[in-house]
C-alpha cells in the first residue's frame, strides 16, 4: 500500500523547514510515498516547497489580529473558505495521515482531517505554543514537542511526546571543508553569516546596513549577509554600491545547509528552528532575539544557550553598529572562546527527531488501523 501524507505548514521558514525535514525523513523510509502540503499564496512555503519538489496546494486562509477591525471580518471569512477548501482536499486526495507543523493554515487542515477521523500530528517548535497549535491540541491524536517544559501548556498529556525539532538532513550531512570550497571561503579566512529570519528584521537589518558602511574597508572577515526578501531593495539602497569579495548581501539564503556548515560564527534572531540548527551543527552565535514574539519566547531560546555557553545574547535595544562589530571582532580573535562555544553549542544539539517523529507517525497509523 502507497503511503499518502498531507503536511501543512506555513508563514514563515520556521514552520515550513520542519515540514520538509519530515517529508524527507518519511521519503527515506518510504520511498513510495505520496507527500501533499497545503499551504497559502502569502507564505514562504511558495517558494521553499517546490524548490525541493514536493506538491503543494493553496488554500485562502489568514491570521486574526487581536483588535476588531475590517481585517478581522476577512479573515473570519477566509477561516470558513480555508475549512471549505481544505475539506475538499483531504477529501480528494483521502491521505493516511496529516501533520501540521504551525502557522494558521494548519487550523482549517488539521480540523477537517481530525473530524474525518484521519490520523493527525501537529509539531511545536517553541517553549511556548502557539495558539492555532493549542486550539488544535483537542483535535488531533499527538502533539510533538521541542521543549520539554511545553508540556505544561497542553491539557491531555496523553497525546504530548517530546521529540525536538526536526532537522533537514542535509544540514547534517555537509563538512566544512566541503561548504567552504562549495562557497569560496578561504581556508584562513574567518567566515560571519548574519540574518533576521526569513522575513528579515528592520532593526538588525539597519544596524548591519551602517556596520558594513562603516568598516567595508577593514572587515576582517568574510561576511554573508541576508536582509529578508522584503527588505533587500531597500537596504542594498541604504548601503550604496559594495561590490567587495568579502561581502555577499543576499535576499534570502537558500543554501542554509552549506552556509551553516561554512560558518565561523552566525548572527540572528533566536527562533526555534535556527537554535535547533545551530546546536545541532555546534556553530557559535550572536543571538537578538525578537522582542515582538509571543511571551518573550525568543529570549527564552537565547538565554538558555548563553547559560551553556554557547552564544551571545545581545537584546535588541541594546543593538548598536559599534557594539555588534566589536562583538564579532572579539570572539573571531579569541579563538579559544569560540572553539568552546561551538562545542557548548554541540553538546545541546538534539539531532534525531526525524527519527522521533517517523516513529510517532507509525505508533498513531498502527493505533487507527487496530481501532
Amino acid at each position: 500500500m502507497i503511503l499518502k501524507v498531507i503536511i501543512s505548514g506555513g508563514g514563515t521558514a520556521g514552520h515550513i523547514n520542519p515540514g520538509l525535514a519530515i517529508a524527507k525523513y518519511i521519503k527515506k523510509k518510504e520511498p513510495g510515498a505520496r507527500i501533499l502540503f497545503i499551504g497559502t499564496e502569502r507564505g514562504l512555503e511558495t517558494k521553499l516547497v517546490p524548490r525541493e519538489n514536493f506538491e503543494i496546494k493553496m488554500i485562502k486562509v489568514r491570521g486574526f489580529r487581536r483588535k476588531l477591525s475590517v481585517d478581522t471580518l476577512v479573515a473570519v471569512k477566509e477561516l470558513f473558505q480555508g475549512l471549505l477548501e481544505a475539506r475538499k482536499i483531504i477529501k480528494d486526495y483521502k491521505p493516511d495521515l496529516v501533520i501540521g507543523t504551525g502557522g494558521y493554515v494548519c487550523g482549517p487542515v488539521l480540523f477537517n482531517a481530525s473530524s474525518m477521523k484521519i490520523p493527525t500530528l501537529i509539531h511545536e517548535q517553541n517553549a511556548f505554543p502557539g495558539v492555532t497549535n493549542k486550539i488544535l491540541s483537542k483535535f488531533v491524536d499527538k502533539v510533538a514537542i521541542s521543549f520539554k517544559e511545553s508540556e505544561k501548556y497542553f491539557k491531555d498529556k496523553s497525546k504530548v511526546v517530546f521529540t525536538g525539532n526536526p532537522i533537514r538532513s542535509e544540514m547534517l550531512e555537509v563538512s566544512r571543508e566541503t561548504a567552504r570550497k562549495k562557497l569560496g571561503i578561504p581556508k584562513d579566512v574567518p567566515l560571519v553569516v548574519i540574518f533576521g529570519g526569513s522575513r528579515g528584521a528592520e532593526n538588525i537589518n539597519s544596524t548591519v546596513a551602517e556596520l558594513i558602511k562603516k568598516h567595508k574597508d577593514d572587515l576582517g572577515f568574510h561576511l554573508i549577509y541576508a536582509t529578508g526578501e522584503a527588505q533587500y531593495e531597500g537596504i542594498m539602497k541604504k548601503i550604496g554600491d559594495v561590490k567587495l569579495p568579502n561581502i555577499n548581501i543576499l535576499p534570502y539564503i537558500f543554501d542554509m545547509a552549506n552556509t551553516m556548515a561554512a560558518a565561523d560564527l552566525v548572527v540572528c534572531r533566536a527562533g526555534a528552528i535556527t537554535i535547533s540548527e545551530l546546536t545541532a551543527l555546534g556553530v557559535p552565535s550572536i543571538l537578538i532575539p525578537s522582542p515582538y514574539v509571543t511571551a518573550n519566547h525568543q529570549e527564552h531560546n537565547a538565554r538558555a544557550l548563553e547559560q551553556q555557553g554557547a552564544s551571545v545574547v545581545i537584546l535588541e535595544k541594546n543593538l548598536r553598529p559599534d557594539i555588534l562589530y566589536e562583538q564579532i571582532t572579539t570572539l573571531l580573535k579569541s579563538n579559544g572562546i569560540l572553539s568552546q562555544m561551538a562545542q557548548n553549542a554541540k553538546s545541546m544539539g538534539i539531532t534525531n527527531a526525524t527519527e522521533k517523529i517517523f516513529g510517532i507517525i507509525k505508533d498513531i497509523m498502527k493505533s487507527k488501523t487496530a481501532s
